[in-house]
């Protein structure tokens, strides 16, 4: 019931062969992705029950990084969904080019925990492979 959120294949960072200069979790002055620490325990019954005491918690419209390519573009990542922050890649920091090179393994970006009771509907709401390979096609055909 975790996500994982990455950059899906359309996205410009990886079709237009652009190269990745800077990665930043700094959303705001007062706001750091970096500063999220988790703590807390699991406890095992006939499910996992995380208790997480310090995650940021996220809204769909919430910035998870700035990513800047080399050619001065600057995008913005959201989370997508609502839910607890429980890592982020700082992997990617170092070395952002597995952004590009893998980017749904490796190359994440960061790992949302949604609320238990919000998670089915999340998952619902989620596009097949096949719909979302439709929506791009339909994406590319009205930009020609």
């Amino acid at each position: 019931r975790i996500c994982v959120i990455t950059l899906a294949e359309a996205h410009p960072l990886l079709q237009s062969g652009k190269t990745i200069k800077n990665i930043n979790y700094q959303i705001s002055a007062n706001c750091s992705r970096l500063q999220n620490k988790v703590s807390g325990k699991s406890k095992r019954t006939c499910l996992f029950i995380f208790q997480m005491q310090g995650a940021q918690f996220l809204t769909e419209l919430a910035p998870l990084c700035r990513i800047s390519s080399s050619d001065g573009e600057e995008y913005t990542i959201y989370s997508c969904i609502r839910g607890r922050l429980i890592e982020v890649n700082e992997n990617i920091l170092s070395n952002p080019a597995l952004l590009q090179e893998k980017p749904s393994t490796e190359g994440y970006i960061a790992v949302v925990l949604p609320k238990f009771e919000e998670s089915k509907s999340i998952t619902q709401g989620l596009l097949t492979q096949k719909e979302y390979e439709e929506v791009l096609l339909k994406r590319r055909s009205s930009a020609s």
